[in-house]
Parts: structure tokens; sequence; C-alpha cells
């Protein structure tokens, strides 16, 4: 794992939990829950209220869940993107990646992954989530294994995240700059899956092909927050 470390530091990245204790919290990792805003891009908006998504980081999820998927004896780790807003790049993403949901206009995310856990039978130790900024704190709170997306703006959000224990890893990389491709390679090497990832996708048959089928046969959900109560609304949305 020392050449995991250097070779991350060297990119700037920031390890806050040793890397021992992290490759140990990451052994119970079911489950992978993303931002969008500030994580798969920069945050800037379109016109039209729309953010971006790169290949790059696009591949990135999919080697990090068929890593998981080998890791956990075939067992395809379940795949989200809470965002605070509406967002139909996301809602793409989702559906052309066959992640398990995608949530929007979650303002309280921590009752959002709540949600989350209880349709695929989670706990919040077995949830990496990447993030990036205020509203996810909640869930970085509770979750297993944290990567935040570095932002060199916000160095006070920065030093309150490590006070207070709230990630165990922050990108070299910054903000729509590949942060997520940079996360899911840290993660495939601390599980030793690295290597067995790119030689399998190289080969593609039998290994891949039977991950690449279970993940093709998910059929993604679509939720959008309404109004709170004790316990947050939900509904579908229609695609």
């Amino acid at each position: 794992m020392t050449e995991i470390e250097q070779t991350f530091s060297a990119l700037g990245g920031q390890f806050i939990t040793p890397v021992a204790a992290l490759v140990e919290k990451l052994r119970s990792v079911r489950a992978i829950v993303f931002d969008w805003d500030g994580v798969f891009n920069d945050g800037v908006k379109t016109e039209a209220g729309s953010s971006s998504f790169s290949e790059v980081d696009s591949m990135g999820t999919n080697l990090l869940r068929f890593g998981l998927w080998m890791h956990n004896g075939e067992q395809l780790p379940a795949a989200a993107i809470i965002t605070g807003v509406i967002n139909n790049l996301a809602e793409t993403l989702v559906r052309r990646e066959h992640f398990h949901a995608c949530y929007s206009q979650a303002k309280h995310k921590i009752d959002v992954l709540g949600h989350f856990l209880s349709h695929h039978n989670l706990l919040p130790h077995e949830v990496a989530f990447f993030f990036d900024d205020a509203l996810d704190l909640s869930v970085a709170e509770v979750a297993g294994v944290r990567i935040m997306v570095r932002r060199n703006a916000n160095p006070l959000f920065t030093k309150y995240v490590v006070k207070n224990g709230l990630a165990d890893y922050i990108t070299g990389s910054q903000s729509g700059q590949f942060a997520v491709r940079e996360g899911c390679e840290l993660l495939l090497g601390l599980l030793g899956q690295f290597d067995s990832a790119m030689d399998e996708r190289l080969r593609y048959h039998p290994v891949y092909d039977l991950y690449y089928q279970q993940r093709q046969a998910i059929e993604p959900t679509y939720w959008t927050v309404g109004p709170t109560g004790p316990e947050p609304k939900i509904l579908t949305i229609a695609v």
C-alpha cells in the first residue's frame, strides 16, 4: 500500500484516514453514492440549469463497480446519485451506466440516504460517498468511506471537514478535473483490484461480460424529494 499512498500523495491527494485503516473500512463497502455538482463537474451551470460529466469519470465509476463486484464475490454494488437539484445529465449518466437510483432536490441528504439504504438492505458503513460541499456533510458524517473532491477556493470548509473527521481522502484533482476518476482508481488500488479490473476488462470474456450483463439488467429508479416531514416524501420521476 506504500506505493499507492505515494502515488496519490504525489498527485496532491491528502489522506485524512491512515491508509491501513482506510483499507479496512473499504472492505465493507457494498454501495457507492455520488453527489453531482462539484463532483462530476466544476459546478458551473448552463442557462438551462444543467451541468455536465466526463467520459473519464464515467469510466472510473464503472471500473470501481466492477472491482467491488469481484471483491464482493460477484455481487453488484448498489450505486446512486443524490443531488440537491434536478439535472437532466445526472439522470442521463444514471440511465446509461445503469446505476440503481438518482435522487433529485435532496436538501436533507441524510434522510434520502436512509431511503436508499432501506431499499437495498444496506448499512451506512457499507457506503462509499463522493462529495464536495456543505450540503453533503450529513451523509459524510455516517458513510463508511468518504472521498472529498478538492476545491482550493474553500480552504475554511476543507479545514472544517478535516477537523471534524468528515473525509477519509481529499483528492489532488480539483472539482471539474476528473476527481471522480482519481477517487475510483484510489479505491480500486486499495482493494487490490486495479490490475484485475484492467486485465479482465481487456479480455472482456468471461468475467467482465458476466459483470456487464448484471449491470445492464439494472433498471434505474428516479426520485424527487418533496416537502419534508418526519420522513422525506419521495416521488418517482417518469423518464
